[in-house]
């Protein structure tokens, strides 16, 4: 085997530098080289895509989509809830009432009516990465499958210079003190994670939430660290740069332990924001329109997803915006999307005004910008919520029937896959797996569900988990 000269600096995982400059060492860290890349480009695994980047709106908690985009108005009044259906500008598709702007936009819209998976109430990773095995809990483990995001962060291997993959506006869980299993690079490593932001919600003036009627939540996601502070240049802050490289190589002499090392990737990546203005920019709305601010609702969702538009303007493939649940660090719209008590108060009040008003202006402004034909848009919830309604006005957990959405780049808009059954309970036709949803996701982005990821010992992985594209819903 061919030996290159090398420094005998120590990498992430405690192998040498000389060591992994072996040929054929990249198979056996799980790296993925220029000529890997062209084979799998040369095999089809890998290709251009109609959508050139991809925005998930996730609504953590499990949305009761029954009452938003699969009602049920011929069930008894246990089952089919408060809400009328209306019609859209796509003759034979109705949704809720209380989703007036989205009806108008159904005619780019794709909505999936079968999804449904059995591996447990509140598991974030089928709708990240499509694996919808049971857990023992839901914390993210190293050896988990890696989110959707983290692939495409993956095959950028470092090229360009703004992240592919940027989460928002908080790690996920972070509203509830619980970090939950999903978003991560799994066994890629945490190197594929990606670029999360931070936040600090906050209630309207002289709003007071409560469980039963939650409030808007305010604010917007700022990426840490990004600030020069007093006195701080770009000369100064390279040739610091300089010194800390000098000070992490002596360390890692020493550093024997074989873990990922994401501090140093993370430091590379907030330098980088630091001195070039793409990415640092579209977090700054004060330079934008204040009446886009407002057609996004100016809350904290729908200030992230004003800023998801931003950044894939700017080149980020990758951006997911979350709905999170707020009731640790700060005890506001309590229970998001898990609405076990007072579902219909709650939904009409706060939940799908808000949607409504996030979800349409975002399609409208990608639409007006030329963005809309190579954006791929994502609705979905790690599950949905019970047929029966029960003694509180509200619907419980329920993985086994619920709807997701798409719109955009290579999605045949006005059209509806799947069916459930007349309460909503289970799937009738054409069932859709959350691998399905992802695989469909994947491949709009021109990622086949044959390729394969290396673990970090280097075996190939299946990314599909047994899951295909909805061709029925693709534009071709």
């Amino acid at each position: 085997m061919l030996q290159l000269l090398g420094t005998s600096r120590r990498c992430c995982d405690g192998l040498t530098r000389r060591e992994t400059l072996r040929a054929g060492s990249l198979a056996a860290l799980g790296g993925f080289g220029l000529p890997q890349y062209l084979q799998a480009e040369e095999t089809g695994l890998l290709r251009d895509g109609p959508a050139k980047n991809v925005i998930v709106l996730y609504l953590l908690g499990g949305a009761a989509t029954q009452d938003m985009v699969d009602l049920k108005p011929d069930a008894p009044s246990e089952v089919r809830g408060e809400f009328r259906p209306i019609s859209t500008n796509v003759p034979g598709i109705q949704i809720c009432e209380h989703l007036p702007c989205m009806a108008e936009w159904a005619h780019r819209l794709a909505i999936v009516r079968s999804v449904n998976h059995k591996a447990g109430c509140h598991n974030c990773l089928p709708g990240f990465s499509g694996f919808d095995v049971q857990m023992p809990d839901q914390h993210p483990r190293d050896s988990d499958p890696p989110s959707m995001g983290s692939i495409c962060e993956w095959l950028r291997q470092g090229r360009g210079d703004v992240p592919g993959y940027v989460f928002m506006p908080c790690w996920l869980g972070w509203g509830q003190s619980f970090r939950r299993a999903g978003p991560y690079g799994g066994y890629l490593g945490r190197n594929y994670d990606g670029l999360t932001t931070e936040v600090m919600p906050y209630a309207p003036e002289g709003a007071k939430p409560l469980p039963g009627t939650p409030s808007a939540v305010l604010g917007a996601p700022q990426l840490p660290h990004t600030e020069f502070s007093e006195g701080m240049t770009l000369d100064r802050l390279s040739r610091r740069r300089s010194l800390l490289t000098q000070f992490d190589d002596q360390r890692r002499l020493y550093d024997q332990v074989r873990s990922p090392d994401s501090y140093n990737r993370y430091q590379s990546q907030a330098f980088d924001i630091l001195t070039s203005s793409p990415v640092r920019t579209a977090f700054d709305l004060s330079g934008e329109d204040p009446r886009t601010v407002e057609r996004y609702g100016n809350t904290l969702f729908g200030n992230s997803t004003l800023i998801a538009r931003r950044l894939v303007e700017r080149g980020v493939r990758f951006v997911h915006v979350t709905w999170d649940l707020f009731w640790g660090p700060v005890n506001i719209d309590y229970d998001a999307w898990d609405t076990h008590n007072n579902n219909f108060s709650i939904l009409k009040s706060n939940k799908l005004p808000g949607f409504d008003q996030t979800f349409s202006a975002l399609l409208g402004d990608l639409e007006e910008r030329g963005l809309l034909d190579e954006t791929l848009i994502f609705v979905t919830s790690e599950m949905g919520r019970t047929p029966k309604i029960n003694a509180n006005a509200g619907r419980d957990h329920w993985t086994f029937c619920y709807s997701s959405m798409l719109a955009g780049a290579g999605i045949r808009g006005g059209t509806v896959y799947g069916r459930s059954d007349s309460q909503a309970a289970y799937p009738a036709e054409n069932p859709v797996r959350p691998a399905d949803l992802c695989m469909t996701v994947l491949d709009r982005l021109g990622i086949s569900p044959e390729l394969r990821l290396p673990d970090r010992s280097g075996r190939p992985m299946d990314i599909s988990f047994g899951g295909r594209p909805i061709t029925e819903i693709l534009t071709g």
